[in-house]
């Protein structure tokens, strides 16, 4: 005979009343004392967390990660440690700027975060499906995405909010150029590379440091949808790409990436004669100087059993990294090491980590205690304080990194537009030039489409300003959106 679950309260007490609430008598008003009413409307209030500041939009599912080609010359994180090694990891992709409710075929970059659950901790790889970014320096980065929020006046989508605030950051030009060709909207996730974005840094067994990006190929074929295509998709179905994600590993259609690194010694990093900065995430490191070499493959393969349990509540942070694998002097990574956590404990709460999804399965020893959604024994009985006389926990010293070294003695505020970091228009412009020239086309009419968007009195000063940039990056670029903006040519400056 199946035995059947008692209705409990959250505190286990089982009850009967689940759809009645206590009155006096059957038209009167009702009782404060009826817990069970308040307990089920509080929690309904409580049931949507703050949603991301950006990223709300997003999907995801539980998948392996498997070491193909030999790098412990490069990094001793246990991860890569031999050919063959399967690792567990959860991937969540986004659109950046729209709400949880959005579609997910706008123009938008893709967020492309990955989880790898290893022996070592959890590392939080956590990119986009672009290999740069809109901006330089983590100070930009507010202003920036209020810009893709909404006008505060308005409460609408601004395009002359975003196109004044790129038109004023000439940095913005390569993101904003693959922003606007056909990469800006792909064909859902399955179809698109994924990229870690900043430069990070490998440390081997000898404690040598390298610089790498990472670099994640579909093997599903790049795959976009055109600006029609994706207007049309946004009118018919709002969650494409989370019902595509979905459904294809509910059939045992599994997605796959390769995983591929490029590498840079930590001497041709800091020799200074290279002519862009490995270190800005504005620029890609060009593959004939910095080749693509083979680590592994990434397959997803379990959709999460509760998307709110496994997805709403993954929190990735670029802080997450493990042995073997640190960080550089990219000042959009050290931003974002600083403010991923902050906001994960502002929208899960200061125990975040302790959410099963976020949780390292190997389990994790440290002197924190109390705080909200405490879930794993707060401790016990074990001290609070290190150091101590009583338990067993010690510090590791093979785990310690060697020095970083630095390379002035002069803390500033440099501009980052200084002589030699101004170059903000040759790699978009290479980027053009290797373009079919349908894709072309395509570029051209999706700038169009979105800067006709731009109204009010600073109307013509901002599409002038950003028809400027366009010029830099290609003279045919800029002189076809001009001529699609209806723009006098010889106003413009170039």
């Amino acid at each position: 005979m199946k035995t059947h679950k008692k209705l409990t309260t959250a505190s286990g007490r089982p009850y009967v009343e689940n759809e009645n609430s206590q009155s006096v008598g059957f038209r009167g008003p009702l009782l404060l004392q009826d817990y069970i009413l308040h307990e089920k409307m509080a929690h309904f209030n409580r049931e949507r967390i703050p949603e991301r500041v950006v990223h709300a939009k997003g999907s995801g599912a539980f998948g392996t990660f498997t070491v193909t080609h030999d790098i412990t010359k490069y990094t001793k994180a246990k991860i890569f440690s031999e050919i063959g090694k399967e690792t567990k990891l959860l991937m969540r992709f986004s659109t950046v700027g729209g709400e949880k409710g959005s579609a997910d075929t706008e123009r938008d970059p893709r967020g492309f975060a990955m989880k790898f659950y290893t022996e070592d901790g959890n590392w939080d790889l956590v990119g986009n499906n672009t290999p740069v970014f809109f901006i330089k320096d983590p100070k930009k980065f507010g202003d920036f995405i209020h810009t893709q929020k909404r006008d505060p006046h308005t409460n609408l989508k601004s395009p002359t909010m975003m196109w004044d605030y790129w038109s004023l950051n000439p940095e913005s030009t390569h993101q904003v150029f693959i922003l606007m060709s056909d990469r800006g909207t792909p064909y859902g996730y399955r179809h698109m590379n994924g990229y870690g974005s900043h430069t990070y840094s490998m440390l081997n067994e000898a404690n040598e440091r390298f610089y790498v990006k990472f670099h994640f190929k579909t093997s599903q074929g790049i795959k976009n949808f055109t600006n029609e295509e994706a207007a049309q998709m946004k009118a018919t179905d709002m969650d494409f790409a989370q019902r595509d994600l979905f459904d294809n590993i509910e059939a045992g259609n599994f997605p796959k990436w390769d995983m591929k690194i490029q590498v840079m010694s930590e001497e041709e990093a800091n020799s200074q004669d290279y002519y862009i900065n490995p270190f800005d995430l504005t620029k890609v490191w060009p593959h004939g100087d910095y080749p693509l070499l083979d680590v592994g493959v990434l397959e997803l393969n379990q959709n999460p059993h509760n998307y709110f349990q496994d997805i709403e509540q993954a929190a990735f942070a670029p802080a997450h990294i493990v042995d073997g694998i640190g960080f550089s002097p990219d000042k959009m990574l050290q931003g974002r090491i600083l403010s991923y956590p902050d906001a994960q404990r502002y929208r899960l709460g200061v125990n975040y980590e302790q959410i099963p999804v976020n949780r390292c399965p190997f389990g994790a020893n440290n002197y924190q205690r109390d705080g909200q959604m405490r879930m794993d024994g707060n401790g016990s009985e074990n001290p609070n304080y290190f150091p101590n006389s009583f338990d067993d926990i010690e510090v590791d010293m093979k785990y310690k990194e060697p020095p970083l070294p630095i390379n002035s003695h002069y803390a500033d505020w440099y501009d980052r537009n200084c002589e030699g970091e101004n170059d903000h228009f040759t790699q978009p412009g290479n980027l053009f030039k290797i373009m079919s020239l349908e894709q072309q086309l395509n570029t051209v009419n999706n700038i169009i489409s979105a800067m006709s968007g731009i109204e009010g009195p600073k109307k013509g000063e901002i599409i002038n300003r950003q028809l400027s940039h366009w010029y830099r990056v290609d003279g045919r670029l800029g002189a076809a959106v001009a001529d699609g903006l209806g723009v006098d040519v010889d106003l413009i400056e170039r």
